[in-house]
């Protein structure tokens, strides 16, 4: 039998949920425009105010707001309470200049915890069960959630955070842990060692895992369902919103139901910008409508995807999204961290390389890797082995540096990296996802 939350609101009526809606995008584009500049000028510049929006059928004339926007508020541009009324900030695993950091009221946390909670109750989570948390915790919003949900719904927390990986299946066996939260590449992980110590899914007391903040195949769920013996539930989420819990899986398992009295969502085309109809594949803009601290105002994920409102056989009547299938910018997601081409090109050109490169991206042994390839210049060619460990070196450690994680570098003969139509082809993605 399906679990509930908060069932008056999971299972409202369209109208209710519109209904609710409406009356707080109105007050909230109310609060953006008298405490927070930017979007006062953004609103100006669109020739929109306050009195404009009656309800979410007016969303469409709000500008939109992008990551760049976000960055160049750092580090109080976006605040739209004063700080003595805020108690947490958390930050994205930006690679390269100012983060985004996003603040968080009180109220803020409360609202978050009970998205969090709901992603657990669908997950089949109670008070009986034991959850194992095993995101990062620290300015990363993966931990803090889920431990917010966790306790809201009265579960037994262990907040043990990533890595330790023998230590965590010892916790896992010896305090009964029912439910895993974590990334699903570390799921794998830990399933990949628990084979490694002769342990099979009946010797670990798990029922569900709640896997997020990275993509992930239908093929590696199924794996991890059989690795651990669980049903495997997805969730999304995005600092800039709040954190894990913006959406999230239930027992039909066929996409994820938006928590839509606390957040609108869109779908764009990324080249017009106009609103695509429901059912439409475009990028995901979201509007958050309860946010005290740090509201979102028509922000674009870049994350490509489609909603879709259909009967769901758990009751709920949240619209629900896809798994994204992509994205509308170059971004690659690798370990967890945000990587774009132009950090590597960048870190070449500083060395004195051409910007003719490759980068392959792959997932081995459920990790992600990443190689780049890059070219010499006729100059600088040499068949000297030790001068070219030397500038290899060289380019990782200036290519660590500028995205906190490492990457294997190969040194390849000037033009011999394939051109298609005179452009070079940036990006090889091998991972199934």
């Amino acid at each position: 039998m399906e679990r509930y939350y908060q069932p008056e609101i999971e299972t409202a009526s369209p109208e209710q949920l519109k209904a609710w809606q409406d009356e707080r995008l109105v007050k909230q584009v109310k609060h953006v425009w008298d405490n927070v500049p930017l979007y006062r000028e953004k609103m100006e510049k669109a020739g929109v105010t306050p009195d404009d929006i009656k309800g979410t059928e007016d969303l469409h004339k709000l500008p939109f707001v992008t990551k760049d926007d976000l960055r160049e508020g750092y580090p109080y541009g976006l605040l739209a309470k004063p700080l003595s009324e805020c108690v947490r900030i958390h930050s994205t695993s930006g690679t390269t200049g100012k983060r985004v950091m996003a603040y968080y009221t009180q109220h803020d946390i409360d609202l978050w915890d009970d998205c969090c909670a709901r992603a657990l109750t669908a997950a089949g989570a109670t008070n009986e069960d034991v959850c194992h948390v095993a995101y990062g915790y620290g300015l990363f919003t993966g931990g803090a959630g889920l431990n917010g949900g966790s306790h809201k719904i009265g579960s037994l927390t262990i907040p043990i955070s990533s890595g330790n990986t023998e230590r965590q299946i010892m916790f896992m066996q010896d305090l009964k842990s029912t439910i895993l939260c974590c990334t699903p590449s570390y799921a794998a992980y830990l399933g990949e060692t628990m084979k490694e110590m002769g342990l099979t899914p009946d010797q670990i007391p798990l029922k569900a895992g709640i896997f997020g903040a990275e993509a992930w195949s239908e093929e590696m769920r199924r794996d991890i369902e059989k690795t651990l013996g669980i049903k495997a539930y997805d969730i999304y989420g995005l600092t800039e919103l709040s954190g894990p819990g913006v959406s999230f899986e239930c027992s039909a398992q066929s996409g994820m139901h938006i928590n839509e009295d606390h957040f609108i969502a869109e779908i764009i085309d990324p080249e017009t910008l106009e609103v695509l109809p429901e059912g439409s594949k475009g990028e995901l803009v979201f509007t958050a409508i309860t946010k005290e601290a740090f509201p979102i105002i028509r922000y674009r994920t870049k994350d490509i995807c489609v909603l879709k409102r259909e009967k769901c056989s758990c009751g709920r009547t949240f619209i629900k999204m896809c798994k994204p299938m992509g994205r509308s910018d170059d971004m690659l997601i690798i370990r967890g961290v945000n990587v774009f081409p132009s950090q590597i090109e960048t870190v070449l050109l500083n060395q004195g390389y051409s910007a003719n490169y490759q980068i392959i991206v792959d997932r081995v042994k459920n990790t992600d890797t990443l190689d780049v390839h890059v070219e010499m210049t006729p100059e600088m060619f040499t068949d000297n082995m030790g001068e070219i460990d030397r500038r290899q070196k060289e380019i990782v450690d200036g290519l660590r540096s500028m995205l906190g994680i490492s990457a294997k570098v190969t040194l390849v003969a000037p033009k011999s990296i394939v051109r298609s139509e005179g452009k070079a082809v940036r990006i090889i993605d091998k991972r199934k996802i």
